[in-house]
C-alpha cells in the first residue's frame, strides 16, 4: 500500500509539473549565417531587459575569430545615470554547420544561448534570442535602423513566441 501511494504521489507530482510548464514550440532560425560577414561591429537597437545591461545606453557588440572554433565577443554599454563606461568580454562558438545556433559565454564556464532569428540581406541587421524566449536583442550596424525595418521585426517577432511590448529601445548616442 506504501509503495502504491508513493507512486501515485510521484505521478502526480509529474503531471502538476508538466501541466504548469508553458512549453514554447521550436524556435526557428535562419538557414545560415556566414561568420566571415557577421563578424565585426553590431549596435543594439532594443533588447528585452536584463540584469547585465541594466540602465545601459551606447550598448554595441564586436565579433572577432579568437580561434578555429572561439569567437570573441566584446560587449560595451555606457550606464545612462553615471556615464560610466562597461566592457566585458566573452567568447563563443557554434552548434553545427549553419552558424545560427552559438552558445555565448560571459562567465565561464555557463554559457547561454544566441539564436539567429532573422538577418538581414546584407547582414544589416540581425535578431538574436533564446529558445526560451527569455532573451531578445535586435540588432544592427548602424545605430538606427529604418521604420521599414523595424515595422517588419516588430511583425514577425509575435509569431515566434516573443512580445514586442517587453522590447526596451536602446538609447544610441
Amino acid at each position: 500500500m506504501k509503495n502504491l501511494f508513493k507512486s501515485v504521489l510521484f505521478l502526480s507530482l509529474i503531471l502538476l509539473f508538466t501541466a504548469c510548464s508553458t512549453k514554447n514550440p521550436p524556435l526557428q532560425t535562419v538557414s545560415k549565417v556566414d561568420l566571415n560577414k557577421y563578424l565585426g561591429t553590431w549596435y543594439e537597437i532594443a533588447r528585452y531587459e536584463h540584469f547585465f545591461e541594466k540602465d545601459c545606453k551606447n550598448v554595441s557588440a564586436n565579433y572577432s575569430i579568437m580561434d578555429e572554433e572561439t569567437i570573441k565577443v566584446i560587449n560595451k554599454c555606457t550606464k545612462i545615470t553615471t556615464n560610466e563606461k562597461k566592457e566585458v568580454m566573452g567568447r563563443a562558438y557554434t552548434l553545427d554547420e549553419s552558424n545560427s545556433k552559438l552558445k555565448v559565454s560571459f562567465f565561464r564556464p555557463f554559457y547561454g544561448d544566441y539564436w539567429v532569428l532573422m538577418l538581414g540581406e546584407n547582414y544589416e541587421y540581425a535578431v538574436v534570442g533564446t529558445p526560451s524566449r527569455e532573451y531578445l536583442w535586435i540588432l544592427a550596424r548602424e545605430k538606427v535602423i529604418s521604420q521599414k525595418v523595424k515595422n517588419s521585426i516588430l511583425e514577425k517577432l509575435p509569431s515566434l513566441g516573443f512580445d514586442t511590448s517587453k522590447l526596451i529601445w536602446t538609447i544610441q548616442e
